[in-house]
Parts: C-alpha cells; structure tokens; sequence
C-alpha cells in the first residue's frame, strides 16, 4: 500500500510538473502547421545531417556522456530491464551495420557505436503512421507529434534501425522530478519517443545535446551546403551509413 501510495505521489507531482509546461510541451512536440517559432538566433539548414567518429566514440564508456546529455535533456525515463526508453545508445559493429564479416579487423570488431534515429530522406516510419505522428519536417528532420501518437506502434515495424521506443510503462514514474528538465515535454504509457535531432535546441541556436557533449567527435550541419563543416569531414573522411541498401538514405554518417 506504502510502495503504491508512494508511486502515485510521485507520479502527480510529475504530472504537475508537465503540466506547467504544457504550453511549451504542445509547441516541441507539435505536428505540420504547429505554432513552434525560431528564436533570433535560430539554427536553419536544408537538409540536417551528422558525422560520428567512431574512432573516438568507439567504447561504452566514451558514449555514454553523450547517452546522459541527451536523455537529461529530453526527460527520458530510465526504465529498469527490457522495456527501457532510450533516444541513443551503443552497440557493436553487427548490430550498427549489419554486414557480418568473419576476418574483421578486430579493432572495429570490438568497437562500439553511438546508434539513434537516423532521419532519413525516405523514412518509412513516416509512411506507416496512421494519424501523422510522426512526420518529416522541411529541413529532414523526421519529427513526432506526442499528443497524435496512439500507440499502434506501425512506425516501430517500419523502422529498419530499431531507433524507437515504446512506452509500455508509465514514464513519469522513472523521472526525477528534481532533475525535470521543465523546457521539454514528458510522455505518458502508450506513446512512442525517439531522437528527434534536438529541435527545440536547435530553434534556439544551441547544437544538439550529443554534439555538445562529444567534445568534437559528432559534426552536425547542412549536408545541402557544400561550404558546411559537415560537408568537409565527408569529404575528407571514408563513412558509412547504416544499411544504405534499403533505400532510406540515412542522414548520419560514421567515420570508420
């Protein structure tokens, strides 16, 4: 009785506290059409894009400050076991690209990478949602609506890269209300969340959480701008993306 007492204690305050910024909460997460304006010194590209060096960010330990930047940011719950919500994460070479190799370099065997959505130019995430959740925005960033989510999880099917959470829990009951970060919406049981390339950051002309917190290792910039920073690390370096014969042109790039 104590143990659920407790949780819904915690919960209402966390509900309280999202409901203070419910205004702000609606605008982040709003579909085409929303009412989201950029701040005067707003970031703009055509076409988003970014550049991981695996080299540097190839270990657990090195990619989990990025891991906590981004969910702190974003108010993501950590959920203990294997429901857990995650917008980045790392996984070995197999599971990143999905091209075994028997006679790997095992350097690169044992390397890690830093995995999150990869807004791609043809996302088919964004085909299968029914209610336009989830939606691509004019820059390429592919976008979600919280309030339209329904939970029919389609977009999860689609998803070719497993860059999707669900939310089978009640997520406001594995934040700390302490710790909210009260300029970004928290979700409730039975929405889907993913990275969404730090718009709300990015309308106020602040990088992504991630590329801040790499200390250089991610490059993010407008892959449609030949002069940009993002443009002359692919150009000067060998990448990879994941699973490019699919056809989803993914818009993040890895240096091998």
């Amino acid at each position: 009785m104590n143990h659920t007492r407790r949780n819904f204690l915690k919960f209402a305050g966390l509900t309280a506290a999202g409901l203070c910024v419910a205004s702000v909460g609606g605008v982040m997460a709003a579909g085409p059409g929303s009412t989201i304006k950029d701040g005067e010194k707003a970031l703009k590209a055509k076409r988003w894009g970014m550049v991981i060096d695996s080299k540097r960010l190839g270990t657990k330990e090195a990619i989990e400050p990025l891991v906590k930047a981004c969910h702190a940011v974003h108010n993501v719950p950590d959920i203990p076991g294997k429901q857990n919500v995650k917008w980045i994460w790392a996984a070995g070479f197999e599971e990143s690209f999905d091209q075994p190799n028997n006679y790997m370099d095992e350097g690169l065997e044992k390397r890690q990478f830093a995995l999150l959505c990869n807004h791609c130019t043809e996302a088919p995430c964004v085909r299968v949602c029914p209610t336009k959740a989830t939606y691509k925005r004019p820059d390429g960033i592919v976008a979600m609506d919280y309030h339209r989510c329904i939970g029919c999880r389609y977009c999860m099917a689609g998803c070719p890269f497993g860059a999707r959470s669900f939310n089978f829990m009640e997520p406001r009951l594995h934040l700390d209300a302490a710790k909210l970060n009260k300029e970004f919406p928290t979700r409730m049981r039975g929405v889907v969340e993913k990275c969404n390339f730090c718009v709300e950051r990015l309308a106020l002309g602040k990088m992504p959480a991630c590329v801040e917190a790499s200390q250089g290792a991610i490059v993010f910039g407008d892959l449609s701008d030949p002069a940009s920073e993002v443009r002359k690390v692919l150009r000067e370096h060998y990448t990879i993306r994941r699973k490019p014969a699919l056809g989803t042109e993914p818009g993040v790039y890895y240096i091998i």
